[in-house]
């Protein structure tokens, strides 16, 4: 087997327009436009399809990327996704920052609602611009303890969960 991933450097999204994004995420957000890429043609086909690719820093060093790509968007693009279907999820240092990022987002005309305890995390959910739904979460203190107990259980979890789904469909 290889060597572990180290971890992930970006998540990549298409956005609607490259400003409107660059402002939530860099002024409301406060996440650092870290680099630009333009491009006339795609990656890898060599395609016509001019595009920016936007980097947002992360306070990790990780980063949260998006295409403004005009030519090649399609109907629905924009719609807002499912939380199910994908989503992102911030984390925050504490609970007391959850819910000043809550009242900030709020108070900044984007429509937040939250807390919601999960058990091992608590979290507020809004979306971007774009419709890519967005979370803000943050560790409760038994969160390792929890996660510990239900990694022992995880694999049996997954088989029951295939074999309810199997036996429905039969």
């Amino acid at each position: 087997m290889t060597t572990a991933l180290k971890g992930i450097h970006h998540s990549a999204y298409r956005c609607r327009d490259a400003e409107e994004t660059r402002a939530f995420y860099e002024d409301v957000l406060g996440l650092p436009l870290a680099a630009v890429v333009q491009e006339e043609k795609e990656p890898g086909s060599g395609l016509p399809n001019p595009f920016v690719h936007l980097f947002f820093r992360l306070p990790d060093g990780n980063f949260i990327a998006f295409f403004d790509a005009p030519n090649s968007v399609k109907d629905g693009d924009f719609n807002m996704a499912h939380g199910f279907d994908r989503h992102v999820a911030f984390e925050a240092e504490d609970e007391a920052r959850l819910l000043a990022w809550r009242d900030q987002l709020n108070g900044a005309g984007v429509p937040c609602f939250g807390p919601i305890d999960h058990g091992f995390v608590k979290s507020v959910y809004f979306a971007d611009p774009n419709g890519l739904p967005l979370e803000i979460t943050t560790r409760v203190a038994a969160h390792d303890t929890i996660l510990a107990e239900d990694a022992r259980t995880a694999h049996a979890t997954i088989a029951a969960w295939s074999a309810r789904k199997a036996a429905k469909a039969a």
